[in-house]
């Protein structure tokens, strides 16, 4: 895979503030797309282990809350692999936490209310980062893939890493910028056919849920 950018202080692109990934190459080329320059799959600079090692020392810092992943399209074959391996180093660096009630009573000392009183007070000190990838892919095109009856393993696989990304993810903008539908003032995307999905919640209630804020 090769990159066009990295972005170490970006409140553009994803809720809070965030380190952002400018991968490089796109087969979709949306008519006055911002990122032109992230077409060419042999333009920017190639993803080494040394880059990939200073990109996640640089989202290690406290301030960063959010970790965009971009281009470019992420989810183009030519960069599963490399962009899979990098979802899944953060989110094992970054897990998810379950959302509960953490009220807890001075009369109560049971062991479970020590423990979940501990694993807050950890979780203070190593906040969540949330995972945020864009794609000009839809949801239904990465979860509901349309298969045909060639047997292409290859391809299946490829869809499959495609679809096992996402579900990393915390939240995906998706959809292909469309210029007739741009609106400035839509938080998080270029243009309003483009969604931007809560992931984890979409897989819960098997639909498409849209994130908190946008």
């Amino acid at each position: 895979m090769r990159y066009a950018s990295i972005r170490k202080l970006d409140i553009s692109n994803g809720e809070g503030i965030g380190a952002s990934l400018f991968v490089q190459g796109c087969h979709f080329h949306c008519k006055n797309c911002f990122n032109k320059n992230t077409w060419d799959f042999d333009g920017g600079k190639e993803w080494t282990k040394d880059v990939e090692k200073k990109f996640m020392q640089l989202v290690e810092s406290s301030y960063i809350k959010r970790i965009s992943i971009l281009g470019g399209e992420p989810l183009a074959n030519e960069n599963l692999k490399d962009v899979s391996d990098l979802v899944s180093e953060l989110r094992v660096k970054y897990p998810k936490m379950e959302k509960r009630d953490t009220t807890y009573s001075d009369k109560d000392n049971s062991k479970y209310n020590i423990l979940i009183k501990n694993s807050d007070e950890i979780r203070l000190s190593y906040p969540e980062k949330t995972i945020w990838l864009y794609t000009g892919y839809t949801w239904e095109q990465i979860m509901y893939p349309v298969v045909t009856d060639d047997f292409n393993t290859e391809r299946d696989k490829l869809l499959k890493m495609r679809r096992d990304i996402v579900k990393q993810c915390d939240v995906i903008v998706d959809g292909r910028y469309e210029e007739n539908k741009r609106d400035i003032t839509y938080h998080w995307a270029g243009s309003t056919n483009q969604r931007v999905i809560d992931v984890q919640e979409s897989l819960k209630q098997n639909q498409v849920v849209l994130w908190k804020n946008s």
